[in-house]
């Protein structure tokens, strides 16, 4: 199972990006930055804005997992 948010927070850290840097680009507070990256699931338009701010498609790790899935099933 994915957990977005530690993924999210991981990402943010290797671009060595600040939670500031990220609550401003997201136009919330760091608070909700915090929240975001406890979440094991995100809403699909926030994760779309997350993934066009930090430049990398989360959406491919739930297509790879979906691959995964459906390749279990076949066999």
């Amino acid at each position: 199972m994915i957990h977005i948010g530690k993924i999210i927070e991981e990402e943010l850290r290797s671009q060595e990006r600040t939670v500031a840097w990220f609550a401003r680009k997201l136009l919330c507070d760091r608070g909700t930055v915090y929240s975001i990256f406890q979440r094991q699931s995100i809403n699909t338009d926030v994760l779309l804005q997350i993934s066009k701010i930090l430049n990398r498609n989360f959406f491919e790790l739930y297509i790879s997992e979906l691959d995964d899935e459906c390749g279990k099933r076949a066999t």
